[in-house]
């Protein structure tokens, strides 16, 4: 049996990816589940997150997101038996990868996966759907009636926070990077309370925040990265997607949440006085941070596929 790993060189530069002939089969003991990989998704492989947790191997497994049929459980599993249909999310101290027929999980790491949800689905979806309910649930305390900013919502992350949003009775404003987007976003229903199209540079994000909630601010903003320095300092195309951090200070309202996947976020004394004047908070959404809880990590799963 055959499973896929990637070999990073030594300057940290390039990466190969390989296939590796498995010769022992996870074994399912303890707390341990054994399962048939029925889909897999490939998210991005965090090559700098990997070098800071000082996790260095010759080879890393691919792919992390997993749904499938559990084969055999281990002695002390209480939440599977063989024959459930599962989908979770492997830790980044997996020894085996998502893209291979068996792999071993531990429990926490797995939840039932809904019978109206396809197996790809349930693998494509899981990863963005846990960040988007991190973000507006446990960051941000998102309430009926609460108005949000999501920033690129288009993009996986920023479809499933904008469906959450509206199933709690939140009203939504979304940026979109491009007519396409733009008109993907109209067409959502529930219908949002307003699409910025920023893609030609001339929309103003705060502006029009500001306009739509008559002056008071969104109480929710998730942001898909922001600018942190002047025109000269920023790549051009970042210049004309993305807003200012001093834009989203702008348009917070009052005792706001900005949920930032900025992690280089900078913010000066006057930015910080700004928040506390308005009693608003930061929280950094980290895509890895159910990592470090992994009895959190089922909780979230279970919340996300029936919420």
């Amino acid at each position: 049996m055959k499973g896929l790993y990637f070999q990073q060189s030594s300057t940290n530069e390039k990466i190969t990816f390989v296939f590796q002939e498995r010769e022992n089969l996870p074994v399912a003991e303890d707390n341990y589940v054994k399962l048939q990989v029925k889909a897999c998704a490939l998210s991005q492989i965090n090559t700098k997150l990997l070098a800071e947790m000082k996790m260095e191997k010759d080879f890393f497994p691919v792919g992390r997101e997993i749904a499938g049929i559990v084969l055999d459980v281990g002695s002390k599993v209480s939440f599977f038996q063989p024959g459930d249909e599962v989908v979770g999310i492997l830790p980044l101290d997996s020894e085996d990868p998502g893209l291979c027929e068996v792999v071993r999980a531990h429990e926490h790491y797995l939840v039932h996966k809904p019978e109206k949800v396809t197996w790809t689905e349930a693998a494509g979806t899981v990863r963005d759907g846990v960040r988007a309910y991190t973000a507006l649930h446990y960051l941000a305390r998102l309430a009926p009636g609460k108005w949000v900013l999501v920033m690129d919502g288009a993009s996986a992350l920023g479809t499933i926070a904008i469906q959450l949003a509206h199933h709690r009775g939140a009203r939504v404003i979304s940026t979109a990077g491009s007519p396409e987007d733009r008109q993907y976003l109209e067409g959502l229903r529930p219908a949002l309370a307003r699409v910025i199209d920023v893609s030609s540079g001339k929309a103003h994000v705060a502006e029009s925040c500001l306009e739509e909630t008559g002056g008071l601010g969104v109480d929710i903003v998730l942001d898909a990265g922001v600018r942190l320095y002047s025109k000269d300092d920023e790549p051009a195309v970042k210049l004309q997607l993305l807003p200012h951090k001093h834009d989203i200070l702008s348009l917070l309202g009052v005792g706001g949440h900005w949920v930032t996947t900025e992690e280089n976020l900078q913010l000066d004394p006057p930015d910080s006085h700004c928040l506390f004047l308005k009693g608003a908070t930061v929280a950094f959404l980290n895509d890895e941070v159910w990592n470090l809880s992994n009895v959190q990590q089922g909780k979230y799963l279970y919340i996300l596929f029936f919420y």
